[in-house]
Order: C-alpha cells, then sequence, then structure tokens
C-alpha cells in the first residue's frame, strides 16, 4: 500500500493542500474544528511525515520530549527523576530548547504520545528512559524517524544513540564489598522485572554467587515503590533464616526497608547490612545513614541532552556514550554481620 500523503489527507477531509499543512505543522491558518479533523484522519490513515520532506519544509520547534510510564504517585517521592530532568533542562537551556514532561501509565500509551508528538511536530527528539526486555518503543521510534536517545542502556544493541553507565559493574562492586564484610545471605530488593536494567543487576548478583561464596542471593520484583518495598523487606524479614544483607534498587525503597527493619526489632548494621542502588539526601538523613551507590545524575541528564541535540542536528549520528560507573559511599549501615 503506497504510503499516504498531504494530498490524500486533503482529498479526504474535502480541504486545501495548505489547510493539512497549517493542521498537521500546528500553524495559524485553520480553525480548531478542522484542525481535529484533519488530525484525527491523519490518525487513521496512519500518516506520517516523510523525513526527506520535513528536513526541507519543517522548522524545528526547539522542544523535545520526555515521557514517563510509571505511576505518577511513585515519580513523586523519587529523587533519581528529579535530579535527571534537572539535568536534561540544564543541559537544554543553554541552547533555548524547552522539555515536554508527560507521565502515562503504560508502554502503549507511551507510543501514542511519540506518535501524536511526531505527526504534529510538536518535539524534534525525545529521550527515552526504562528500556524494556524487547522494547516496542525502539521499532516504533525508528519508523517514525524521530530522533531519540535511551537513557541508561544502549538501544536496542545500538539501534538508537544512548548514554549509560554500566549496571552490572555497579552491582558486583556492592555484592563484592558485602561478601567481603563476611556476608553469605545476600538479597536483592528489585525493581519492575521486565526493565533492562533491573535485569542486568539480577544477573550481576546470580553470577557472582557461587564465586562469592554466597549460600543465598534471591533477586525479588517490585515496583519500585516505597509500599512494595516495605513489604518485600518485611517478607525477608520474617523468614526462619534471615539475610544478613539487602540490595535495594531504589534510595525510597532503602529507606523503607530500613523503616521496617526497625519496626521488627532488627537493627541495622548489627543484624542486617543496607545498600541503596541510588544515592540521595534520603539516604544521608536517614539514621543510621545508608551505604549507597552515589552518582551524578544531574550531570548524566545534562550529558544525555548533549548527546540528543547532536543527534537532532545530524539524524545520521550513532552515538553511544559511557558515562562514569556509580562509585560505592559507604556509610553507617554496613558492617560484618554478627
Amino acid at each position: 500500500m503506497a504510503r499516504p500523503t498531504i494530498a490524500d489527507i486533503a482529498d479526504r477531509a474535502g480541504v486545501s493542500k495548505g489547510a493539512v499543512s497549517f493542521a498537521l505543522n500546528g500553524r495559524p491558518g485553520v480553525s480548531e474544528a478542522t484542525r481535529a479533523r484533519i488530525l484525527a484522519i491523519a490518525e487513521q490513515m496512519a500518516w506520517r511525515p516523510h523525513s526527506a520532506a520535513r528536513a526541507l519544509g519543517a522548522s524545528r520547534v526547539d522542544s523535545v520530549g520526555l515521557v514517563i510510564a510509571r505511576p505518577a504517585r511513585t515519580l513523586g517521592v523519587e529523587p533519581f527523576f528529579a535530579h535527571l530532568v534537572s539535568g536534561l533542562q540544564s543541559g537544554l537551556s543553554a541552547h533555548s530548547i524547552s522539555l515536554q514532561l508527560l507521565i502515562v501509565e503504560d508502554t502503549e500509551a507511551e507510543i501514542e504520545v511519540y506518535r501524536r508528538w511526531n505527526s504534529e511536530h510538536r518535539v524534534d527528539g525525545v529521550i527515552l528512559v526504562d528500556l524494556t526486555v524487547r522494547d516496542p518503543r525502539i521499532d516504533e521510534l525508528k519508523a517514525l524517524e524521530l530522533p531519540a536517545v535511551v537513557i541508561g542502556g544502549r538501544g536496542g544493541k545500538g539501534a538508537l544513540p544512548s548514554v549509560w553507565a554500566s549496571d552490572r559493574d555497579a552491582m558486583l562492586a556492592v555484592v563484592e564489598y558485602l561478601a567481603a564484610l563476611g556476608h553469605r545471605r545476600i538479597a536483592h530488593v528489585a525493581g519492575t522485572p521486565n526493565f533492562q536494567h533491573t535485569q542486568r543487576r539480577m544477573r550481576a548478583l546470580r553470577d557472582a554467587a557461587p564465586r562469592l561464596g554466597l549460600v543465598e542471593a534471591p533477586s525479588l520484583a517490585t515496583d519500585f515503590s516505597d509500599a512494595e518495598g516495605a513489604a518485600t523487606t518485611r517478607k525477608l524479614l520474617s523468614q526462619a533464616v534471615r539475610p544478613t544483607a539487602i540490595v535495594y534498587d531504589s534510595d525510597v525503597m532503602a529507606v523503607a526497608g530500613l523503616g521496617v527493619a526497625m519496626e521488627m526489632g532488627v537493627s541495622v548494621p548489627g543484624e542486617l547490612s543496607i545498600v541503596a542502588f541510588d544515592d540521595s539526601i534520603l539516604t544521608q538523613l536517614m539514621h543510621p545513614a545508608l551505604t549507597a551507590l552515589s552518582r551524578d545524575t544531574f550531570e548524566f541528564g545534562r550529558q544525555a541532552a548533549e548527546v540528543l541535540l547532536e543527534v537532532i542536528a545530524d539524524p545520521t549520528a550513532t552515538i553511544n556514550r559511557r558515562t562514569a560507573d556509580p562509585v560505592l559511599t559507604v556509610r553507617e549501615s554496613t558492617a560484618p554481620p554478627a
């Protein structure tokens, strides 16, 4: 089937090609009712702008997008994303470019946002977070020919440019430190199981267990919320034989886990060592202060913005920038097992 054109949309809508162009590019010249009708027809016909035509005829809108498919309530207490967005905006503001942020419930809704933004030419490119196993967003963004940069992992084996740090090496650093202290029962309160970074952390612990002589090394998946972090910790500490150390995939879950340990009368670090995969003011203000993997998330976001601008300027560019791995910051929540 031939690719639908602006002329095809104009014929079906009963308007001129100029009116269709105005509507699709968000320009004045048509009524809002006509614009809505044209956009609906374009969506029905699965119309997408031709990359060459867009390069020749469409000016940049000086805006990039970030869509996050996580519960808004969870994000509201997640320091990582606050620092990431600040870094992104800092990198973009230096070039007078704005950031459009949208929170949706699932990946399907996220893809629909990309289609709408692209057809309406609302953004020049997008930042992709939380890469999943067999992520459908990769092929969709390639088909849309919308410049994109993946944060946190390689974009489908190099299919999209990326900015990343090694989750595997970071997890190995944590587990090797705990094993050196003498821990042999180490549990992992993991994040969403279909996220690639969660899978890399789980595999790193599983692979390291025989080499480090670990007796137990389970990974228990959650949704990254404080509620599930607390519930999973309670389950672990209610076992007849408890872990002597727990690694949490976020600072929020680690803080929740510390609260459960205190509630159950399990001393930290006397009976239980706790490590957070993200560092923040939360981990530093706890008593005891939490050992955590520290990195400059603001700078991580700024570099992602820099790479996206390079890709927008040259869509053929293939950039996979590895940033510095997180560094383990030892505080009061870790000690040799009793």
